[in-house]
């Protein structure tokens, strides 16, 4: 009986001290739970915190303040990123390998980007007498725009002041040309040769070209975009439209960039820059803008025609394709957004979306990134195929119309097959000088290619005469 008793006795004092035991874990887990739970929410605090201030204010920043590296004693993450766009490198059908070279004293550049007349001898052809047909390279980032502008071997001809709009942090140096007056500063430097107006300015494109320096808000500092979309608005029936107050916070991270990746035409002898959109966008709006004003960019060497060079137009391009039409940006997919921190910032390593797809492009399209990857290559695979029956058709007409001139064809036929010369460059330039190869909006790239195609056949059919039917 004894016995018993004292088992039971152990048997309670067992299961008191595993009950004990079990609080005890109890205890311990639901106290760590709570000093989890308490730590999370101070981080989560911390961080709401750190967002309320987005920025911490080392320097005070005004409406002259250029330099980006002041800019970024506010914001280092986005000057940090700002500093990459010196990197080069190459997607299938764009971007730039760096190729060393021995600097010299007139230029003093020890890597330039591959030359395009190398890659492609046709274009020589094509741009005959043209700037371009001395010095065409494959474009780099925003660090080397304004080194490339002024060593271009295209120097050797006059350049004007109005290339440093896309070319170099140039606002404040409208502003001051202009005692104050962006426009008039504009027009100034404009009509400066390009060697003078380049003393004006030190940096390429920066933070104070795309951003309020009190409110950070995205603005247009350009007066030649500002008047090109008040005239684009106003052919769609928007009367004067002023960008800075009209455009949507979303439009205007299109905008910011469209100041510069524009088609554009150098007007009167002072080369006013200007935007041709006053009858659209499409190329056969600006085609007819040229017509109408009888403007041409240079004459042919070989055939004399009165010819035009379509100059980066990226954003006509995209204004056609999906993505414009979806509301995408361009910061969506070359300045996606991605978190540092408690932050979500806009990437300023402003690159092609094809090196960033998993930010730039899976935040949008589930597919794995080699789907992703192919299905662009693919796209621009064609346009570029088709670029290179158009550029070939071309070629083509230009030795027709060699011949043609040699063998004193009438004026008449002569001026006639130069005109659709000069519609199949600027058709062919347009996707050519194009920087995405087509991608921005595929099915307008393969058009204007096959108008251009069609252009030079029928210029070749006026210069040729018709072959008599055989077996009559």
């Amino acid at each position: 009986m004894k016995m018993k008793l004292i088992h039971s006795n152990q048997n309670a004092k067992r299961r008191r001290g595993g009950q004990v035991l079990k609080f005890g874990l109890a205890v311990g887990l639901g106290a760590l739970v709570a000093i989890g739970g308490l730590a999370l929410l101070v981080n989560i605090m911390e961080h709401k915190q750190e967002a309320k201030n987005p920025f911490f204010r080392v320097v005070e920043l005004t409406d002259d303040t250029e330099d980006p590296a002041v800019w970024g004693k506010n914001f280092p993450i986005q000057y940090d990123a700002y500093r990459k766009t010196v990197d080069q490198v190459r997607t299938r059908y764009g971007g730039s390998e760096a190729l060393p070279r021995t600097p010299t004293d007139v230029d003093p550049r020890s890597v330039i980007a591959q030359s395009k007349l190398e890659d492609d001898p046709r274009l020589k052809q094509i741009w005959a007498g043209y700037a371009f047909a001395l010095d065409f390279r494959e474009e780099r980032g925003h660090a080397y725009m304004l080194d490339d502008q002024t060593f271009t071997g295209r120097q050797a001809r006059p350049q004007p002041g109005a290339c440093l709009n896309c070319h170099a942090s140039i606002y404040a140096a409208h502003k001051k040309a202009g005692d104050g007056d962006l426009a008039k500063g504009f027009e100034k430097v404009n009509a400066l040769p390009f060697a003078e107006a380049r003393k004006l300015v030190n940096h390429p494109v920066a933070c104070i070209d795309c951003h309020d320096s009190q409110t950070m808000a995205l603005r247009i500092t350009r007066p030649a975009f500002m008047e090109g979309i008040k005239a684009l608005k106003a052919s769609q029936g928007v009367k004067d439209y002023d960008v800075n107050n009209h455009g949507t916070r979303q439009e205007m991270r299109s905008y910011v960039c469209a100041q510069c990746h524009v088609e554009y035409c150098f007007n009167g002898p002072d080369k006013q820059l200007v935007y041709p959109w006053a009858k659209g966008s499409k190329a056969e709006n600006i085609l007819a803008y040229y017509d109408e004003t009888a403007f041409q960019d240079w004459t042919h060497a070989d055939t004399g025609a009165p010819m035009l060079k379509a100059q980066h137009p990226e954003f006509e391009l995209w204004s056609q394709g999906i993505h414009a039409r979806s509301g995408v940006a361009c910061a969506d997919c070359h300045m996606p957004y991605e978190r540092v921190g408690a932050h979500k910032v806009s990437n300023h390593h402003v690159r092609s979306p094809l090196l960033n797809i998993n930010k730039a492009c899976q935040t949008c399209h589930n597919w794995p990134e080699e789907e992703l990857k192919a299905r662009v290559e693919t796209i621009q695979t064609r346009t570029f195929q088709l670029r290179n029956l158009a550029m070939d058709a071309l070629v083509d007409l230009i030795g027709d119309l060699k011949v043609a001139k040699a063998i004193g064809l009438s004026t008449n036929e002569l001026a006639k097959a130069q005109n659709f010369q000069r519609k199949a460059q600027f058709y062919l330039d347009f996707v050519e000088a194009e920087n995405s190869t087509g991608f921005h909006a595929p099915q307008e790239a393969a058009r204007i290619l096959g108008e251009s195609i069609d252009f030079s056949r029928k210029g070749q059919m006026i210069l040729r005469p018709t072959a008599a039917p055989t077996g009559q």
